[in-house]
């Protein structure tokens, strides 16, 4: 994956647009911690991060732990509805440039031959931005280990000049690949009040993820948030989410 990366040319100018890449960010990222560490970027969250905070999050696993992994159920959508990304539908072969680019980045990685995400295979792998397993009370603790950080304490994960930067915008605007809006920090997805929030606060981040999988670190109100499916919804925002969303934040109010 890292020398297609390399050897792969860009779809567009560096700095004219940006677009979502879920697929090889992970690639991209883990690369790093490999050529600087020594170990993938499994073992190394799993060893230095998961492990030491009692968080339950695996980028790739053995047997062992599939009586604890539900399946995941795809979206189906009703008869009428109308559908949300009709590019999708469209051959590949057919298509070049960013119209291409959109619908690889939706249909990768294509199913396997033995039956695709719920399968050994898929959970054995590491591939790091997509097939993570973990379940809401981890993703909670590890967003709110982001923001209860104190400087130079190697229990958690990143300190709070580290969280500060990287929550800084650097792309905002309409994603290529999406075709809808989008706000990116490093590495972290931005609130966009109004349209795609992460909770009342302007300064959250973190990710929706497919069919309405949700974390997010409030530095206001210093809360780390989780929410898992393994029924997908429609899309990012989900009634479900939404519903505990604002549920969190009333209980807050309310106490």
């Amino acid at each position: 994956m890292v020398f297609a990366l390399a050897a792969q040319e860009p779809w567009w100018e560096p700095g004219t647009q940006f677009g979502y890449h879920t697929n090889t960010f992970g690639f991209l990222v883990g690369e790093l911690v490999r050529r600087i560490d020594g170990r993938s970027i499994g073992t190394y969250l799993r060893e230095e991060i998961a492990e030491p905070s009692g968080i339950d999050f695996l980028i790739g696993f053995g047997a062992e732990h599939d009586n604890r992994v539900a399946d995941w159920i795809p979206y189906v959508a009703p008869e009428g509805e109308e559908a949300q990304r009709p590019w999708l539908e469209l051959d590949a072969a057919t298509l070049e440039g960013v119209e291409l680019a959109r619908v690889l980045a939706y249909r990768n990685p294509p199913p396997l031959p033995d039956g695709g995400v719920n399968t050994r295979t898929w959970r054995a792998a590491e591939f790091p931005s997509t097939n993570p397993h973990s379940n809401a009370r981890a993703i909670a603790r590890l967003f709110g280990l982001l923001v209860a950080s104190p400087a130079g304490d190697a229990r958690y994960p990143l300190g709070p000049e580290v969280v500060r930067r990287a929550r800084q915008a650097e792309s905002d605007g309409t994603d290529a690949i999406l075709g809808r809006p989008n706000r990116f920090g490093l590495g972290f997805q931005l609130s966009i009040p109004g349209v795609r929030p992460l909770g009342p606060s302007p300064n959250a981040f973190g990710h929706y993820g497919n069919g309405g999988i949700l974390g997010f670190a409030d530095p206001d109100a210093r809360v780390g948030f989780g929410f898992v499916c393994n029924r997908a919804g429609r899309s990012w925002r989900d009634p479900r989410n939404i519903a505990l969303v604002d549920a969190v934040y009333e209980s807050l109010r309310a106490g």
